[in-house]
């Protein structure tokens, strides 16, 4: 039995305004600890903000990709974000591009992609997490937790829950160098039984052992062959 997919974690200078932007974004309910938010399926994952006092210096190595049903669908989850804290973001996508790149309030990008778009058909308003990376972590990943590839083509790659939801993607090169420790990462649980059972097979998949940093006491702090840091419990 492979990982499952516990959380995308964001690390937020405000985490509890951070999960009230997502909420309302992206028509899902806050858990009662008011930084993390309910999945809108079952099985599904956590989204977590946690905090930092880190600020956030380049792009992120990844970011959402939120889907539209219309044109009007589109503006209108555009100026949601908008009222809620985000801003629009220029970065260099020009004024004929038909998705839109917002950022969040501590300046995280996202995008609201024109309707449509057939490879995000059915992966609900969280239509993809989008990642700078290679074909191998596509790979790791797609080994990690178990989740079948959805493509494969001139070194881009997706995974996707066998029960459908949002799609991981990874664009291939160039990736953009990784400066820093990444503000989203995953947290996973292992499966039933021995956690160092489930290390060692990441090990063999390709992660390594790093230093705790944005693990909980109790989770062990592993990196994908890309160096993208994720927890283990």
């Amino acid at each position: 039995m492979a990982s499952q997919l516990y959380a995308v974690c964001f690390d937020a200078f405000r985490p509890g305004e951070l999960a009230r932007f997502y909420a309302g974004v992206l028509g899902r309910r806050l858990a009662d600890d008011g930084v993390t938010i309910l999945p809108d399926g079952d099985p599904g994952y956590l989204i977590r903000f946690v905090p930092t006092v880190e600020p956030k210096t380049a792009p992120n190595q990844a970011h959402f990709d939120l889907t539209s049903t219309s044109l009007e669908d589109q503006r209108q989850r555009v100026d949601t974000a908008l009222a809620l804290g985000g801003a629009r973001l220029d970065i260099g996508q020009g004024p004929d591009a038909a998705h839109v790149v917002l950022g969040d309030p501590d300046g995280n990008e996202f995008d609201v992609i024109e309707p449509g778009n057939n490879f995000l058909a059915g992966c609900g308003v969280l239509g993809a997490l989008a990642c700078d990376g290679t074909q191998a972590v596509g790979y790791f990943w797609s080994a990690a937790l178990g989740w079948p590839l959805v493509w494969d083509q001139d070194e881009e790659t997706a995974v996707q829950s066998p029960h459908g939801g949002t799609k991981f993607t990874w664009g291939g090169p160039p990736v953009r160098e990784k400066t820093g420790r990444n503000r989203l990462h995953f947290d996973l649980t292992a499966p039933a039984g021995d956690r160092e059972a489930e290390v060692e097979r990441l090990l063999s998949l390709g992660a390594t052992r790093r230093d705790g940093g944005q693990c909980e006491p109790g989770w062990t702090a592993l990196a994908d062959p890309d160096g993208n840091e994720f927890c283990l419990r």
